[in-house]
């Protein structure tokens, strides 16, 4: 089974990114949350997790093998856990993941199902099935904090290890998330942990 794909990311469209890899291009389904972090990396060297699925029809023998891709482990781990609940199922979850997988998990763990029941294709009775099948598995992905932020290169690690270090240092989740964000939204890119934590210490002391 295939858990990792790395290469140049040479299509997107609204459902599938076209990777290159030496003589042969790869197309990888992904969700729309996945799609909005990949459109700024078109012509870059891209590695996404990805999962399995046989589509198709075993009786009329069609059968055709497709990959799923994501930026992180914990965004296919959540993927894999909305698709084992009853009545949902790949497709399905391809097509309503429009939405960071924090607010999602939040959402769920809330037991907020309104919310829910505006992503594409998911009815309150399914809704309710999330919730009560995932409520308790949410609190991690619901303090997921790099998937949020364009995923240019060395990017992603840095916010999400940024995010740990305040944890360390004693800062609540609320907090810790407060502070990633307000730097994030500025734009500025790091090339290690440490530029970020000394760009946050300068702006405590103003």
């Amino acid at each position: 089974m295939i858990t990792n794909i790395r290469g140049e990311l040479i299509e997107l469209s609204l459902t599938e990114a076209i990777i290159s890899v030496g003589a042969f291009d790869y197309e990888v389904f992904i969700p729309e949350f996945v799609r909005r972090q990949l459109q700024p990396l078109i012509g870059s060297e891209i590695s996404l997790k990805t999962i399995q699925y046989i589509e198709g029809n075993p009786q009329k023998g069609r059968l055709t093998p497709r990959m799923i891709g994501f930026m992180s482990h914990a965004e296919r781990e959540f993927f894999e856990l909305v698709c084992s609940v009853d009545g949902v199922g790949v497709k399905k979850t391809l097509r309503a993941m429009v939405r960071p997988v924090k607010e999602v998990a939040t959402a769920i763990e809330e037991k907020d199902i309104k919310q829910l029941t505006t992503l594409p294709g998911i009815g309150p009775a399914v809704a309710e099935r999330i919730v009560a099948k995932l409520r308790r598995k949410m609190t991690k992905f619901a303090l997921i904090v790099a998937q949020e932020f364009p995923a240019e290169e060395g990017r992603t690690d840095v916010f999400s290890e940024a995010y740990e270090a305040l944890l360390s240092l004693g800062y609540s989740a609320t907090e810790a998330r407060a502070k990633v964000e307000t730097i994030a939204a500025e734009g500025k890119k790091f090339k290690n942990i440490e530029e970020f934590l000394t760009t946050l210490y300068q702006q405590e002391r103003n």
